[in-house]
C-alpha cells in the first residue's frame, strides 16, 4: 500500500491558503530587511564628531503596506430642500383660516353687549335689548337688517329704526318714535294713539293726551278713509283708527267741556256729555268741526229759551240737526 494518504478538499485549501500566508510574511521581511545604501562623506569635509548620547533610541524604517482609505465625496452629500408646492401653501392658508374662525368665534372682545340705543322718548334701552337679543353673540353674526325687522315689528310706536354693526364688538341702534295723541279707552283698558291712527302699547301716564272713550270699537284697519302714505310697507302696522277721526277728535277737544271726555259711538260719531243735561254727537268729518260748534251753540240757545231740555242732540249733518228727548 502507499503510504500518502490523499488529501481531503478542505484540507487542500488551507495548505493553499498557509502557503500564500508564508510567501506573503517573506515579502515583507525582505523589505523591511532591505540594506540601506552606505553614503560615504567627501574626502575635504570632515563630519563633526558627535558625542554619543545616552540611553539614545534606535530608529528603524519598516514598510508598510499601503491600505487605501475610503475618502468622503463631498460632493455626494445632499441636504435635501424643502418643496413649497400649492399642497404646502394651502395648508398654510387653511391652518390662519382656521385659527382666525376660532378666534373670531371664541375670543370675548368680539362678542356683542347690550346695544346702545339713541333717540328714544317712550321706548328703554330695556325694552330695546330684550327684543333684539344679542348679548354674547359673535359679533360677525350679527345682521343689522334683522334688527331693524325685529324691533319693528315688535314696537309699533317706532317709525324708524337705523342699526349699524362696528369691530369689535359695538352696536348701535337709533329709532324714530310716534309720538301718542289720544288717550283711547275701550272697555276698560286704554291705549295711545299716534296722530297717524297707529296704536301701541301704552307706557304709564303721559299729560295732555286727549281722552276718548268708546263705547263700541272703531272700524277694522281704521276704515275706508285710513289713511295710506307712500312709505308704507309690510313693516308699517295697520292703524287703529282713520287720520280722519283723528283730525275730528283733535278738533273738538278745544271745544269739549271741562273734566269731560269726548265719547264714541259706532253709529253717532264722537261727542261728550254736556253738563247741562244732554248728550250731543258730532259724526266723524272733521271738515267742518266749527260749522257743527255753531250750529250746536244756535239749537241750545233755541231750545233753551223754549224751555226745551232735551237728551240727545246730533249735529252730524249741519244742515239738518235734531234733537231727542230720550237716547
Amino acid at each position: 500500500m502507499s503510504d500518502k494518504k490523499e488529501l481531503s478538499r478542505s484540507e487542500m485549501v488551507r495548505l493553499r491558503r498557509a502557503q500564500t500566508q508564508t510567501k506573503r510574511m517573506d515579502r515583507v521581511v525582505k523589505e523591511t530587511t532591505h540594506p540601506v545604501p552606505v553614503i560615504k562623506a567627501r574626502a575635504k569635509q570632515s563630519a563633526p564628531k558627535r558625542k554619543p548620547v545616552q540611553n539614545a533610541r534606535r530608529r528603524f524604517r519598516i514598510a508598510l503596506p499601503r491600505i487605501p482609505l475610503a475618502r468622503p465625496n463631498f460632493r455626494a452629500i445632499s441636504i435635501p430642500r424643502p418643496r413649497f408646492g400649492w399642497r404646502f401653501v394651502s395648508f398654510i392658508l387653511s391652518a390662519i383660516f382656521g385659527a382666525a374662525l376660532y378666534y373670531a368665534f371664541n375670543l370675548p372682545q368680539l362678542r356683542a353687549t347690550e346695544a346702545q340705543v339713541t333717540g328714544n322718548q317712550i321706548l328703554t334701552p330695556v325694552d330695546v335689548n330684550s327684543v333684539i337679543n344679542i348679548a354674547g353673540q359673535p359679533i360677525f353674526l350679527i345682521d343689522a337688517s334683522e334688527l331693524e325687522t325685529r324691533l319693528r315689528l315688535n314696537y309699533p310706536e317706532l317709525v324708524s329704526v337705523r342699526a349699524s354693526v362696528d369691530l369689535p364688538n359695538l352696536i348701535t341702534v337709533h329709532v324714530s318714535e310716534r309720538k301718542p295723541a289720544i288717550r283711547w279707552e275701550q272697555f276698560g283698558v286704554y291705549t295711545w294713539v299716534a296722530e297717524d291712527g297707529v296704536a301701541f302699547k301704552p307706557r304709564g301716564e303721559m299729560i295732555g293726551l286727549i281722552s276718548v272713550v268708546a263705547e263700541s270699537a272703531p272700524p277694522v284697519g281704521g276704515g275706508e278713509a285710513s289713511f295710506v302714505s307712500a312709505q308704507d310697507g309690510p313693516l308699517n302696522p295697520a292703524p287703529f283708527i282713520s287720520v280722519e277721526m283723528v283730525r275730528t277728535i283733535k278738533g273738538l277737544a278745544g271745544h269739549v267741556p271741562p273734566g269731560m271726555s269726548i265719547l264714541y259711538d259706532e253709529r253717532m260719531g264722537f261727542g261728550w256729555n254736556d253738563p247741562r243735561g244732554w248728550r250731543v254727537y258730532f259724526g266723524t268729518s272733521a271738515n267742518d268741526v266749527e260749522l257743527k260748534m255753531r250750529v250746536y251753540e244756535s239749537m241750545v240757545n233755541s231750545l233753551t229759551q223754549r224751555g226745551i231740555r232735551p237728551a240727545l242732540i246730533n249735529v252730524t249733518y249741519p244742515t239738518a240737526p235734531y234733537y231727542r228727548m230720550t237716547q
